[in-house]
Formats: C-alpha cells, sequence, structure tokens
C-alpha cells in the first residue's frame, strides 16, 4: 500500500520536499528518489564549487542522500525549508571532506618534518670524499676542451648545441669532444676505483 500511495500522490498531487521527507522517513524509496531527481544536480554543483573534485562532489552527492534516508525522521519542517535542510547535508558533508583534506595535509607536512635526516657514518662521509677526489682528479686529466665540454653539460645543464653555441664549436666537434671525453672518464674512474 506505501508504495501505491506513494505513485498515486505524486501523480495526482505533487508533494512538496517536505512531505516528500516525511515519506522518506517511512522508508519510501519513490520518494527519496523523486528528491534525488529534484535535487542532485543543482546539489552537485554546489559541492563540486566547494570542493574543486568532480569525483569527491559525486561522492558527497550519494552520502548525503544516504544520510537524507537514515535521518529523515529528524527533520523539522517548522526549522526551515526541505531544500535548505538537504542542502546543508551536503553542505556540511562537503565542508568535512574539506576540513579532513587539510587535516592529512598537515599531517604529512608534519610528518616530513618530524622524519630525521639520513645519518652519515663517517664511513660513508669518506667513501664520499674519495670517490669526489676520484672524480676531481679524472676531470683534472682531460684536456681543456674536453673538461669545458663536460662542465658545461653536466654542471650547467646544456645541451650539445647550446655548448656549440657557447664554445663558438661546431656541433660535431662538441659531440666528439663529449664522447671522447666520457670514454676517458671511464677508464679513470676504473682505474682510481
Amino acid at each position: 500500500m506505501p508504495v501505491l500511495w506513494s505513485i498515486l500522490t505524486s501523480v495526482v498531487v505533487p508533494m512538496d520536499d517536505a512531505q516528500l521527507i516525511m515519506r522518506v522517513a517511512c522508508s519510501d524509496e519513490h520518494a527519496l528518489r523523486l528528491l534525488y531527481e529534484r535535487h542532485a544536480g543543482r546539489m552537485y554543483a554546489i559541492t563540486c564549487r566547494l570542493l574543486g573534485n568532480r569525483e569527491e562532489a559525486e561522492e558527497i552527492v550519494q552520502e548525503s542522500f544516504l544520510d537524507l534516508w537514515n535521518r529523515a525522521a529528524t527533520f523539522e519542517p517548522g526549522a526551515g525549508s526541505a531544500a535548505g535542510w538537504i542542502f546543508t547535508i551536503a553542505r556540511n558533508r562537503a565542508v568535512d571532506r574539506l576540513r579532513a583534506r587539510a587535516t592529512r595535509r598537515r599531517t604529512l607536512e608534519a610528518v616530513k618534518d618530524e622524519v630525521p635526516p639520513p645519518t652519515v657514518t663517517p664511513e660513508r662521509q669518506t667513501e664520499s670524499m674519495e670517490a669526489r677526489k676520484a672524480v676531481a682528479r679524472a676531470l683534472a686529466a682531460l684536456s681543456p676542451e674536453q673538461r669545458t665540454v663536460i662542465e658545461m653539460a653536466y654542471f650547467d645543464g646544456l645541451s650539445q648545441s647550446e655548448i656549440a653555441t657557447r664554445t663558438g664549436s661546431p656541433i660535431g666537434t662538441v659531440k666528439g669532444r663529449t664522447r671522447a671525453a666520457l670514454e676517458k672518464l671511464a677508464t679513470l674512474t676504473k682505474e682510481l676505483a
């Protein structure tokens, strides 16, 4: 009988939102569907604007109507409009989501700040210094032209065509110097290691 009554009343006399909420409180799925059809689009637009995320806005709309289903009996018609009550549910859920985001972000930042820096053992420090010295000796063993090309490429981040422009050398010369320097560095670092 409740389903038949719901269908007849929605066809013959359209119910306002407050009446539909009262029907939802009596577990009337059709009334919930009518409320959804009336308000879901606008609710989605508002929550999407608040959250700036379509997927989250869709979730909020679904959660809001589930919440409406579970809390319909708590609606008080004299306290305000039914639409206002429905949109307050969605707004509160969206604000809760924003707060959760902010809390998550603060927590991640706090954890990041609390992570101690990696401990450098004396052995690692010695290995690192020796590696730097080996690289410096290998670079010193290059010809000045080769060293310039390597330094410009790896320390200044220049491309081979930029190096050619800055040094006034043909691109083929820069490529040749780079290749020869890398081969010499590979040999020298193997010997030094």
